[in-house]
């Protein structure tokens, strides 16, 4: 199942790409022996300010046909670490060829692309930076599937 990091903003280099592109590199290894990966980040740029609705347009031109869309926020369900593995493992498991992860901008994710969803994560109630939550989802879909892998990396 190839994975899909779609989110609003174009990171630039830095300490966040370099955790971002680190753990999703780790993650392609890890994950091509248990059918998930390979994992791209997928960046759109509303230039017009035009708002959340446009925002939201553009990351539904950046997901593919038959996804599973996945979106990140504040209202959504908190999972442990080994809860948000067997989630993907279960989409894997069902034949899905891909899931879409979406970040939103600064206001948040449009209503109507979050009504859109199959699954909404949160990572608490406090709001992320959006280019923190990026690094954060790296990190966690890297240790999920170190997690299905057996591997020492998560310790509980």
């Amino acid at each position: 199942m190839r994975v899909h990091i779609c989110a609003v903003g174009r990171l630039r280099s830095g300490p966040e790409k370099s955790l971002i592109d680190d753990y999703l590199q780790r993650f392609d290894r890890t994950g091509r022996a248990l059918g998930l990966g390979p994992a791209r980040l997928v960046e759109v740029e509303d230039k017009k300010n035009a708002g959340m609705a446009a925002e939201a347009d553009l990351l539904r031109k950046s997901l593919p046909k038959g996804a599973v869309i996945c979106t990140l926020d504040e209202r959504g369900k908190l999972l442990s670490s080994p809860a948000w593995a067997k989630r993907l493992a279960d989409w894997r498991d069902t034949g899905r060829q891909d899931l879409a992860l979406i970040i939103g901008g600064a206001d948040g994710i449009d209503p109507s692309l979050r009504a859109e969803a199959d699954f909404s994560l949160s990572f608490g109630k406090m709001v992320w930076p959006h280019m923190l939550v990026r690094v954060m989802l790296s990190e966690q879909i890297y240790r999920a599937a170190t997690i299905l892998a057996g591997s020492p990396y998560h310790r509980t």
